[in-house]
């Protein structure tokens, strides 16, 4: 299960023919992501696990499993930057419960990215999804 702009994603990195070409879009991505609020990078909004700084916020509309569910995120990294624009593209605008259903591990092999990420950033990408899953869960049995 992926949103259609995962798949226009996933189509977009079949394309581009190596791992040097995904890893600057991957680094667009994050660029073109709109900022976080400041305001917004505090404690509650910290992913542990990361090597580097990342923040998630939450933005859920409804309540139940059928509640919408999107983020905004941030990092001090711009790769990382662009795995949290990559973590969107996959989660934003499902439900919470479809939120639960998506295989992340799967879904990111589509794209290259386990075989291509440091031991650091496949661990932090691990606690972003993570940290994704827990969100979803808590709004869906809310």
């Amino acid at each position: 299960m992926s949103t259609d702009a995962f798949e226009d994603l996933a189509d977009t990195f079949a394309f581009l023919d190596d791992w040097e070409d995904r890893y600057r879009h991957v680094i667009d991505l994050g660029k073109a992501m709109p900022a976080l609020d400041p305001a917004l990078r505090v404690p509650a909004t910290k992913v542990d696990g990361c090597a580097s700084q990342v923040w998630l916020h939450p933005a859920i509309e409804g309540q139940g499993p059928g509640a919408r569910f999107s983020f905004d995120g941030a990092s001090d990294a711009m790769i990382v930057s662009g795995l949290i624009a990559v973590l969107r593209t996959l989660y934003n605008g499902l439900t919470v419960a479809e939120v639960l259903k998506v295989d992340a591990p799967a879904e990111l092999g589509r794209l290259g990215l386990n075989e291509h990420l440091s031991a650091q950033r496949s661990n932090g990408l691990r606690a972003m999804v993570e940290r994704i899953r827990k969100l979803a869960a808590e709004a869906a049995a809310a």
